[in-house]
């Protein structure tokens, strides 16, 4: 009997990363310490912006957030006196082509999915599972209830 190797396709992770973002370094030491195969794509004020033809795909295989989440809403969000809460796609699309430096990160994008890792629970799950996860549960626990017993 000849032994069978089961091999799963696992899609490739890239990671849009800013080394000057707390949450996007966390996002990467996570992925690091997951032992997860992944790419790194440097997106900096200084360089490394996506095209608008990246960005439409990004937003269109955004999970987990609305498109508007993918703006910075800091110090330059504000000094351009911008109010996307809400916006579209293509309003998000045209606002990071001309301020690339409002691009929210880190993103993890697995070919199929991107999904932003703004917070730490959700790195970590990428990290755990490898692709794109939300740690939020998608069920609900009933809360217990627990009584003392008089002793």
């Amino acid at each position: 009997m000849a032994l069978t190797s089961l091999s799963t396709t696992v899609p490739p992770l890239t990671l849009l990363h800013d080394p000057n973002s707390v949450r996007s370094e966390y996002a990467l030491q996570a992925l690091q310490l997951g032992n997860r195969q992944f790419d790194v794509r440097h997106v900096t004020f200084a360089g490394g912006h996506l095209s608008e033809d990246e960005l439409r795909d990004l937003t269109f295989r955004l999970a987990g957030d609305r498109v508007d989440a993918l703006v910075r809403r800091g110090r330059r969000y504000r000094a351009l006196d911008l109010d996307l809460d809400g916006a579209d796609a293509e309003t998000v699309i045209s606002t990071l082509v001309d301020h690339p430096e409002l691009l929210a990160t880190p993103i993890l994008d697995d070919g199929m999915l991107a999904m932003i890792g703004n917070s730490t629970e959700r790195a970590e799950a990428w990290a755990v599972t490898g692709h794109c996860a939300d740690a939020r549960p998608t069920f609900s626990i009933p809360a217990l209830k627990v009584t003392r017993e008089a002793a």
